[in-house]
């Protein structure tokens, strides 16, 4: 007789040897317009009409929509005609393009980028680097001049961040107390999803977003509105360009790109910015002090590790790093969701 040891392990090994296949269909049925097509259509399809106005061969569809279905993604209804698909709450809510809070273009960017870094995940161990080269032929020496290495990548990053912070973005903003803080600079801000998260939340307060030159311009074309007078910005690098004074700083994702030393370097230039009694709120994601998870925390520290210079950390490990650049007062907030939060003062 098997042992249940037996019974159990291949069934986890099976899942996560395919856990890239369920990836990749959701990524190509967001592609190739299934969720979309079936929203627009305001009721079920068949496979035969999904193929026709997709584009795509009826066999093969009908073997993504199946799968789709597998996965909660779709139901399906059986007729006399055949199987006729729709939309679920979930891929109505985070898969279509038109959703507040879609997930489309973040889906689009892990499917055409951070997939084939991860392709040379082995090399990426061996050699302690990140991966650019070897997936896309760019140099790595200036980290974001490969991460946006087209208008069209940018974008499309810019977008999926975005898109993170519809979900997460209240949480962590929300995670302390910041209506003290009324001049706020969003550093890294990209695509100001976290700025309009913070106005929101803390209407006495602006924001200045504070980014590369190009990423600003972008902002401006495609996210925040010029009438839109609490968010304005600033054009620069915070690590070469001089970072103004300010009660409060958001340092969103941007640790876990760099070394302990461009960490330091930085959060020492953002103290001596700081007004007295302002402060530094980080928001990462968060390791357990043990190291045994969260799971999203050790994948995203390999993703880092692909793409970056950086890793994510502990608390205690953040927190020594804000320790060591001067601030005090250093409190920790897990938020449960995605993102955690930090918050040291000066």
């Amino acid at each position: 007789m098997s042992s249940t040891q037996d019974l159990v392990y291949p069934q986890i090994l099976f899942q996560y040897n395919n856990g890239f296949l369920v990836s990749k269909i959701m990524f190509t049925a967001c592609e190739l317009g299934v969720f979309d097509l079936l929203l627009e259509s305001e009721g079920s399809l068949s496979s035969d009409a999904i193929a026709e106005r997709l584009g795509t061969s009826v066999s093969g569809m009908e073997r993504l929509l199946d799968a789709c279905v597998g996965l909660k993604l779709l139901g399906v209804e059986m007729k006399s005609e055949g199987a006729f698909y729709r939309n679920t709450e979930l891929s109505k809510l985070y898969l279509t393009k038109s959703s507040p809070k879609s997930q489309y273009h973040n889906l689009m960017y892990y499917s055409k980028t951070v997939y084939l870094c991860w392709h040379y995940l082995t090399d990426a161990v061996r050699d302690g680097k990140n991966q650019y080269e070897r997936a896309f032929g760019v140099s790595s020496k200036d980290l974001f001049g490969a991460l946006y290495r087209s208008e069209e990548e940018m974008i499309t990053f810019m977008y999926g961040l975005n898109a993170i912070w519809s979900i997460c973005g209240r949480d962590v903003i929300a995670a302390f107390d910041l209506s003290s803080f009324t001049v706020i600079y969003d550093l890294g801000g990209c695509a100001g999803g976290l700025a309009q998260e913070c106005i929101s939340l803390y209407p006495n307060s602006t924001v200045t977003i504070y980014d590369l030159p190009k990423v600003v311009q972008v902002t401006k074309e495609r996210f925040v509105p010029p009438e839109e007078r609490r968010i304005t910005f600033h054009e620069g690098d915070f690590f070469k360009d001089p970072i103004p004074e300010a009660d409060l700083y958001i340092l969103a994702r941007i640790l876990h790109d760099w070394a302990d030393d461009k960490c330091m370097q930085l959060l020492t230039k953002i103290h001596k910015a700081c007004k007295p009694g302002g402060g530094v709120l980080l928001v990462e994601t968060l390791l357990n002090e043990d190291k045994t998870g969260p799971l999203e925390a050790h994948l995203f520290s390999l993703m880092m590790l692909v793409q970056t210079e950086g890793k994510e950390r502990t608390p205690a490990e953040y927190s020594k790093l804000l320790t060591a650049a001067g601030f005090r007062e250093i409190q920790v907030k897990k938020t449960g969701k995605l993102y955690d939060a930090i918050l040291g003062r000066k």
